[in-house]
Parts: structure tokens; C-alpha cells; sequence
């Protein structure tokens, strides 16, 4: 019953975090750059300002209380100021307002070569100093069983969400011409319950519950730990880019977890197992950008039909099943090419849309759908346009 108050304790504990109204403000700052991007390039927003919260809490929660019951059962621990120099390092990481570096691989690697590298202080007079030998005593064995844990959860959380509600963009080639591409950016909230030896928090707050485990006092903490993502994808389907970059990340969390075992007995070998996350998971990184940039590009004017960037959601587009990536090549029987001919065979018939697409596949399909009064504009349909076109707008 001790045990399981606080439990109770340590996740109301979650809310009194900073870093959870960080990720909030964090969150909404992003989801406002991309509305102002989306109606630069389109003359209307693609999703709602709070997509980005949307992700925030879901399905990192459920993730988080998976991973809580690991480090509890496996007794990983943190004092007080690894929390706080893990806390200093999500902040600094997310300096640029990106999701790009928040990667257990740097903020959990990064915490721990620089505990690696703290002077031993043999005396501790204030909060600050207290904190500066807690890094120094970092149990690098907890951190390395806590960077595998959550590795494998940022693989699984990119490969399986990350494709979802990805934002289309344009940009332009080296020649000038428009082209079309998908960012994701997502943040996942990940709470993970830790155990922080001694008193704890009780010497700051005199309410602050603790428990005794082994003849030892520990508090529980629920920690909110950020698992961030960006990607731009111009050279093939985004969601098949993305879902390679989670497996990708996903096999370096098997990899790590592998590792681990021999922190148990050689707990200086965590350090070299940071360093090595950290250098694969730029290496996935740079990797997927340069590859992709060398790629045809997936989004162009193309001499037959239009290929579909995008929809505005709960648009007659999107409820006639249309996929980003295929290519319109006819609408109520006219052949089309570009947008302004989109338009005009659009208006061979105000009531009924009859769309001939070859699918992602290579295979031809026709779609139809009635159009009816009060509905979003047109079909809601996101192309790319030549630099000889007008501005990209839904069409």
C-alpha cells in the first residue's frame, strides 16, 4: 500500500515538472510556425494549430507507463541533479524550437558523457553543489537500461506514428521549379516513473512521501522525458521514409539494449555505449537528409496529370479516398496537366467530380463523388505547381 501511494504521489509529481508545461509551450509554438507556413504556400492552413499537441500526450502515455514498469522493476534510479541537468539539456536541445535533437540518443547520451567528465567534489554546501555531485555520481547503469528503453520506444513512436498528419510544403530545386515535400514533426511525451535514493526531495519538502526498499529510502519520480522528431521527406512517399527512419532507430534501441548487460559489470562501459547512440543516431539522421536529397524528386510537375501534395482535411478530396503520392490524370473525362486545367475540368460539372487515378502502384483507378452546396471549397486537393504557374494553392 506504501508502495502504490507513492506511485500515486510520484505522477501527480509529473504535472509539477516544468519540463511538462515546456513541451506544451514548446508544442504550440510549432504548431503556429507550421499554420503560418501552410497558409504561405497554400492561402489556407492544412491542419488544425493543435495537431502537434494532439501527439503530445498520445501514445506517449502508454508508452511511458510500459517503460515505468521496467526501471521500477529493474531499480533504475536517478538523483535529483541528473534529473535536473537531463531537464537543462531537453531545454537547450530544443533551443532552435525543434523537434530534431530531442532523441533519448542526445539527451540521455549527452547527460551522461558530460557526468562522465564532472570533477569529483568532495564537499557539497549548497543545492547547486549537491546537484554537481549527484551528475558526478550519475548510476551510469541506470542511464544506459533507461537510453535502451526509450531508444526502442523513439523507434516504434517514429515508425509507427510518425507518418501520420505529416504538413506539405514547397520548395524550390536548384533550377528554380516548384517541388513538393512532407515535414513531420512530431513530440511525444513520455512520463517514466524513476526511484531517487535517499531522502530526496524530503530534505527540500517536508511533505514529500518516501519508502524504504532493502533498508534503503527511496521517493518516486515521475519524470517527463520528450522524444522529438523531423523529418523532410521530397524524395519518395512519406510515409514510407519515415517508417524506414523508425525501423532504423528501432534496430539501434535493439542494438543498445544488447549493450547494456555489460554496464553490470563494467559500468564505465555506459559511457562508450552513449557515445556510440549518439554517433549512430546523427549517422540515421544524415543519412536519410542525404539520401534524400539526392533522390528524384517524388513531387513535380510532371508532363502527364498532377500529383497530389496533399488534402485539406475533411475535404471532398479526402472523403473520395485520394492518396498523396497518386497522380490525377484525367477529371470528368479531360486530361489534365496542370492546375489551371484541373480547374477547368472541374467546372465541366459543378455537381459530380469523376477523377481517373493511377495510384501509387502503377495501376489505374477512377473515383467519383457528388459535390454538394456548403462543402470546402472546390475538392481540397494540394498540388505542385511549375514556377510558370500561380502561387500552389487547394484546388
Amino acid at each position: 500500500m506504501e508502495l502504490v501511494t507513492e506511485g500515486l504521489y510520484g505522477i501527480g509529481r509529473f504535472f509539477m515538472h516544468p519540463l511538462t508545461y515546456f513541451f506544451i509551450m514548446v508544442a504550440c509554438f510549432v504548431g503556429h510556425a507550421r499554420v503560418k507556413r501552410e497558409r504561405t504556400y497554400f492561402h489556407t492552413r492544412v491542419f488544425d494549430f493543435v495537431l502537434e499537441l494532439q501527439y503530445l500526450f498520445f501514445p506517449g502515455v502508454v508508452i511511458g507507463i510500459i517503460v515505468s514498469l521496467v526501471t521500477v522493476f529493474a531499480g533504475v534510479y536517478m538523483p535529483i541533479g541528473v534529473i535536473a541537468l537531463l531537464s537543462l539539456i531537453t531545454v537547450l536541445l530544443s533551443g532552435p524550437w525543434t523537434f530534431r535533437w530531442l532523441s533519448p540518443a542526445y539527451v540521455i547520451g549527452f547527460t551522461m558523457v558530460i557526468a562522465f567528465f564532472i570533477p569529483e567534489r568532495d564537499e557539497a554546501n549548497g543545492l547547486l553543489q549537491k546537484w554537481l555531485v549527484d551528475i558526478q555520481e550519475t548510476p551510469l547503469t541506470s542511464m544506459a537500461i533507461l537510453l535502451a528503453l526509450l531508444l526502442l520506444a523513439e523507434g516504434y513512436l517514429i515508425w509507427k506514428f510518425g507518418g501520420k498528419g505529416t504538413s506539405p510544403t514547397i520548395l524550390k530545386s536548384k533550377r528554380g521549379f516548384a517541388i513538393g515535400a512532407h515535414i513531420s514533426q512530431k513530440l511525444w511525451g513520455i512520463p517514466v516513473m524513476v526511484l531517487i535514493p535517499g531522502e530526496g526531495m524530503a530534505k527540500l519538502l517536508s511533505w514529500w512521501p518516501t519508502f524504504s526498499l532493502q533498508d534503503q529510502t527511496f521517493s518516486l519520480f515521475l519524470v517527463p522525458f520528450g522524444i522529438g522528431f523531423f523529418q523532410k521527406v521530397q524524395g519518395m512517399l512519406p510515409a514510407d521514409s519515415i517508417a524506414n527512419t523508425g525501423k532504423r532507430v528501432l534496430g539501434l534501441g535493439v542494438v543498445v539494449a544488447v549493450l547494456t548487460p555489460i554496464a553490470f559489470f563494467y559500468p564505465l562501459a555506459s559511457v562508450f555505449i552513449a557515445s556510440l547512440a549518439i554517433l549512430m543516431r546523427e549517422f540515421i539522421s544524415t543519412g536519410q537528409k542525404l539520401s534524400d536529397e539526392n533522390a528524384p524528386f517524388f513531387f513535380s510537375k510532371r508532363e502527364k496529370g498532377l500529383v497530389i501534395l496533399g488534402f485539406i482535411p475533411k475535404s471532398p478530396a479526402e472523403k473520395m479516398d485520394l492518396k498523396v503520392g497518386e497522380v490525377i490524370l484525367k477529371v470528368n473525362g479531360a486530361s489534365v496537366s496542370d492546375v489551371n486545367e484541373f480547374y477547368r475540368a472541374l467546372q465541366l460539372n459543378r455537381a459530380y467530380c469523376k477523377l481517373e487515378v493511377n495510384d501509387v502502384n502503377g495501376e489505374v483507378r477512377f473515383v467519383q463523388r457528388a459535390l454538394y452546396d456548403g462543402e470546402h471549397h472546390e475538392l481540397g486537393v494540394l498540388f505542385v505547381q511549375s514556377h510558370q504557374d500561380r502561387e500552389p494553392e487547394a484546388v
